[in-house]
């Protein structure tokens, strides 16, 4: 695999030879496969995911161990183990892997590949949120030690919505048999197949060419692929990161959002401190009946939901005098206006006053599981209603993040249907 020159512009995606599970040696590909490792929730849910078989990449990307030094040594003794035994096998050939997600109510496909890093600052891959030191540094840990990209990040790029390009080859791919199909326990199949023929590949490359992505889920791991790139002065598999990246032209995604779940912070407390700051009113349950009362307050300005007491309230309302000495002036106004931006400038640094620290905020995806940890530990969840997408792509190309954690594209691909080994180019 080798680098173009500078001159080279747009999405550049490379083949390369996927690690994948060897079906004959796990119990299901459905039991190994994990959700992204910032959506599991911890402790519950890593237990399920270890629990559900003995290989299940969980102990890949969130290794346990006795130190947090230790964790990237034992993934990558376990990876080596994988190999050593069988479980886990290198394709025969460099490919790139067409991937389809489908439920009863959304159809995702798209292409798995090693997109190289050269040209990010000219905008070509645009990045949405901040992100976080610690996570950076435990992900490069990892990748660094294991020699591998265990999972995708996830980029959108918008074509003009025709079943041309790398559209047509998807399309003509998916008419033979997969590699491998499976279903998980959220109810969505996954299928792989492999893109090796030489003419489909210039079909993508040309398609490609001049297209800009968005990082719709990854920034951390996009982030790492960077530093870890900016550390190997030699060119080699380092200037590659693995990717799915999809055409939400054709295939839309969804775009829910990620809860905050204050600890140490009760509810009572919470709301005592929102009195003359936000409208407080509490809502009738159950959950589904509360986030249409937040949906219906978000659509005209900025609105939370608060639980962990047992009811759900709901904040709107925001005091302008409050908004106009905390939150920054020097930004567009879509990124003032943004819920995530209000909750982070306004009610944590200076109505709650809480750090963004591991120990104080948890970000979660889940929304039963954020109000249920919250009642679980007498915290606060602060449910959050999702922003659209073209506003995080507006935002985007005019080079603005967003507050870190803000948005949560989906559905995300599933982990560990195809890794990628650094030792293998």
């Amino acid at each position: 695999m080798n680098t173009r020159g500078p001159a080279d512009k747009g999405l550049r995606l490379y083949p390369f030879r996927g690690l994948r599970y060897v079906p004959e040696r796990v119990g299901s590909l459905a039991a190994v496969t994990s959700p992204p490792y910032d959506v599991v929730v911890r402790p519950d849910g890593l237990l399920h995911l270890e629990s559900a078989d003995p290989h299940n990449i969980v102990r890949l990307i969130l290794p346990q161990a006795d130190s947090p030094a230790a964790r990237p040594e034992q993934a990558a003794a376990t990876l080596q183990r994988w190999l050593a035994e069988g479980i886990l096998a290198a394709d025969s050939e460099p490919a790139l892997y067409v991937y389809e997600q489908r439920n009863d109510e959304i159809l995702q496909r798209g292409l798995v590949g090693a997109l190289a890093l050269s040209g990010p600052a000219e905008g070509i891959v645009l990045p949405h949120e901040d992100v976080m030191a610690h996570v950076v540094e435990d992900r490069a840990d990892l990748m660094r030690t294991t020699a591998a990209h265990l999972e995708p990040l996830l980029l959108t790029y918008r074509s003009d919505g025709d079943a041309t390009g790398a559209t047509a080859v998807i399309e003509r791919t998916i008419q033979g048999p997969p590699l491998l199909a499976t279903t998980t326990e959220d109810g969505f199949s996954h299928r792989l197949w492999a893109v090796t023929d030489p003419t489909d590949r210039t079909e993508i490359e040309r398609d490609l060419a001049g297209r800009q992505a968005l990082i719709a889920d990854g920034h951390h791991r996009w982030a790492t692929y960077l530093r870890l790139q900016r550390e190997h002065t030699v060119p080699g598999p380092w200037d590659f990161g693995l990717v799915l990246l999809v055409d939400t032209a054709r295939y839309p995604l969804r775009v829910r959002s990620i809860h905050r779940l204050l600890h140490g912070l009760p509810v009572r407390d919470a709301l005592a401190a929102l009195d003359g700051l936000f409208r407080v009113r509490t809502v009738e349950g159950p959950l589904p009946r509360a986030l249409d009362a937040l949906a219906a307050a978000a659509s005209e300005g900025n609105a939370f939901l608060l639980a962990g007491d047992g009811a759900f309230h709901l904040a709107d309302r925001p005091d302008e005098t409050l908004l106009a000495r905390t939150v920054p002036a020097d930004r567009p106004a879509a990124w003032r206006t943004l819920d995530a931006t209000v909750l982070h400038s306004a009610l944590l640094d200076h109505v709650w006053r809480i750090p963004d620290d591991p120990a104080r905020i948890a970000y979660i995806h889940d929304t039963a599981a954020a109000v249920e940890q919250a009642e679980r530990h007498d915290s606060t969840a602060v449910l959050m209603h999702p922003v659209r997408e073209e506003v995080v792509r507006d935002l985007a190309r005019q080079g603005v993040t967003m507050p870190r954690k803000s948005t949560s594209f989906g559905p995300k691909p599933a982990t560990g249907l195809v890794l990628r080994s650094l030792a293998l180019g």
